[in-house]
């Protein structure tokens, strides 16, 4: 027991010290994207390499982050270099809509709960997690919020493994036609009020399997109203807990 407690005074404090400051980032870390003002004309390079049709063109350039996988196929593809990711992880919205960034345009970001339910899940959150048939990526990185590292339940937010003792249902993957039935179960267990929260860009908008018949295009082609967007593929653990924060109103103390 002595060498156990010698050990541990020896690691210190290991849990990070989010939101007071972000913690140290990879450099590669993808992030908000930093979209061109000023493409060449006629230029779609971009456009034709992303393979979810998360860049568009509606006058300016625009990327749909709901959609986007991250994954850099159009920054390879700009012939102009003037197209990347920044490692800016803070990125969960509330509104499907403010998830679609633009050139030279300020990011929008989750606002916190009112009245009611900020009463009532701003002190305590439980989450139960539904993996809805995607790789385990998104929920994967939930899981390490529960680590000494992150911490999560310094903040009154916890996954419980029954629908019966959650606030909120947390889906990752595209929602397949196998899952909706248990999803739809999960929800009609979660006691009301009830907050959904989609994690990834399958559970928002199909993913990387947008295009495939066996699922229903994420929370969105299932019909599940969402109240919270984190968006990535997978997002990193510090962009779903900036949203569980920002939802939550922990970042405005």
């Amino acid at each position: 027991m002595l060498n156990i407690l010698l050990e541990r005074f020896r690691q210190g404090h290991r849990t990070n010290r989010y939101p007071q400051e972000l913690p140290p980032l990879p450099d590669r870390l993808r992030g908000r994207p930093v979209l061109p003002t000023d493409c060449p004309e006629g230029c779609a390079a971009c456009l034709e390499a992303c393979p979810t049709g998360a860049l568009f063109r509606d006058g300016r350039l625009r990327m749909d982050l709901g959609r986007c996988l991250f994954c850099t196929a159009c920054t390879e593809a700009c012939p102009e270099d003037t197209l990347r990711f920044r490692a800016e992880p803070r990125l969960a919205t509330r509104r499907r809509e403010d998830l679609v960034a633009e050139a030279g345009a300020e990011a929008v970001l989750a606002e916190a709960l009112q009245g009611k339910a900020r009463r009532l899940f701003g002190r305590s959150l439980k989450l139960r997690v539904v993996s809805a048939g995607g790789c385990n990526g998104c929920e994967v990185d939930v899981n390490v919020l529960q680590t000494l590292a992150w911490d999560l339940k310094r903040f009154g937010i916890d996954v419980v493994a029954s629908p019966r003792h959650a606030d909120a249902v947390v889906v990752c993957g595209p929602v397949t036609r196998n899952m909706e039935l248990g999803l739809r179960k999960t929800l009609d267990a979660t006691p009301d009020p009830k907050l959904v929260i989609a994690v990834g860009a399958c559970a928002i908008a199909g993913g990387p399997f947008l295009h495939q018949e066996e699922q229903l295009g994420g929370c969105e082609g299932a019909g599940v109203p969402v109240d919270l967007y984190i968006p990535g593929c997978p997002p990193h653990p510090l962009t779903i807990l900036d949203g569980l924060l920002r939802l939550v109103g922990r970042m405005e103390a």
